[in-house]
């Protein structure tokens, strides 16, 4: 099963589970008559479209590379995630809406021990289909899946808090705890649409992702090989699932072109046991000149015009760089 069947099979996990779960909570809102639940209720009901919109997009993201569409379809999970991010702080900006109504307007609260049961059920299913969306859109690099699971998570932070309101209403009778509670997790909810949102934007604006980065870095740092004399203009871009690493590898000129790419076979095999198999890699190729051999640690080099110095350790900012590395002052 290929990384874009896995998420679909997820996503439609959580659509079906955002359904039985607006259900669920429209029928505690209907027996209790809570305004928290209430919110909760219209959380989840972002939840559903949010869940929709996320299917359409993995499926649209699944699809083969075209002529129109070269690099794929991945970008339209940066497009859901953001549809999802905003669609979490209007829902947030609802309760708020909702609260604030009820604390001018309270009325009594209907069968609280059967309302409390559900949204608890409720919460426990939401946290733990989230951990999953969440784990296998990490492992497949899917943001449209990761949005999706924080997604539920959220509404399960919100219902926690809910459960937590509607205990202390049940054994004190404090009517106006049940919007009090509902809106300090209205502005968590709002913070959470932000941080999705901020992540689709950056996607979709091509961002450079300084931890990928720094993982990539690590990584070639950790398995350097003596052939690998430079690395320069590394580049990352992320379209949904699929991540595309180009950048420039100095090699020794006089090895021929079939041991050339044999190297940077080594570079894609390292890259896609550490990032998974949906890694595209352009490698531009570049010989060694005189002023590298001070920073080449190759053995028995006939060619060299120079003593090795010191290796230099590559870092985001080097690595990223489009000049070749050397040291100063050279011949």
């Amino acid at each position: 099963m290929t990384h874009s069947q896995e998420n679909l099979k997820v996503q439609r996990l959580v659509v079906g589970v955002s359904l039985a779960l607006f259900i669920l909570k429209i029928t505690a809102w209907y027996i209790t008559e809570s305004v928290a639940i209430l919110t909760d209720a219209l959380e989840s009901t972002v939840n559903v479209v949010a869940s929709f919109v996320g299917l359409y997009s993995l499926t649209l993201s699944a699809k083969p590379r075209d002529t129109e569409h070269p690099y794929g379809h991945g970008k339209a999970e940066f497009i859901s995630a953001g549809i999802e991010g905003a669609l979490i702080a209007v829902a947030g900006l609802v309760i708020i809406y909702e609260a604030i109504k009820n604390l001018r307007h309270p009325h009594e609260i209907g069968q609280l021990d059967y309302g409390i049961l559900l949204v608890a059920v409720a919460a426990a299913v939401n946290f733990v289909v989230g951990y999953l969306a969440i784990q296998r859109g990490k492992k497949n690099s899917s943001l449209a899946l990761i949005a999706s699971g924080k997604h539920l998570q959220s509404d399960t932070y919100t219902t926690v808090g809910i459960i937590a309101g509607l205990v202390l209403l049940r054994f004190t009778g404090w009517v106006w705890v049940d919007s009090v509670v509902a809106l300090i997790f209205a502005f968590v909810i709002i913070f959470t649409g932000y941080k999705i949102l901020r992540s689709s934007i950056a996607g979709i604006m091509d961002e450079a992702d300084g931890v990928l980065l720094k993982q990539v870095v690590a990584t070639l740092n950790d398995h350097r090989e003596e052939n690998w004399v430079d690395v320069h203009n590394l580049r990352i871009i992320k379209y949904g699932s699929v991540l595309h690493l180009d950048f420039h590898l100095t090699v020794p000129w006089f090895i021929n072109v079939h041991e050339a790419h044999r190297e940077v076979d080594k570079i894609d095999r390292l890259v896609k046991e550490k990032f998974g198999e949906s890694v595209e890699m352009f490698v531009h190729m570049d010989g060694c000149l005189d002023y590298s051999c001070q920073i080449c640690s190759k053995h028995d080099c006939l060619e060299r015009k120079a003593a090795f110095v010191k290796k230099v350790e590559w870092g985001v900012a080097n690595i990223s760089s489009d000049n070749k590395h050397r040291l100063e002052p050279f011949g």
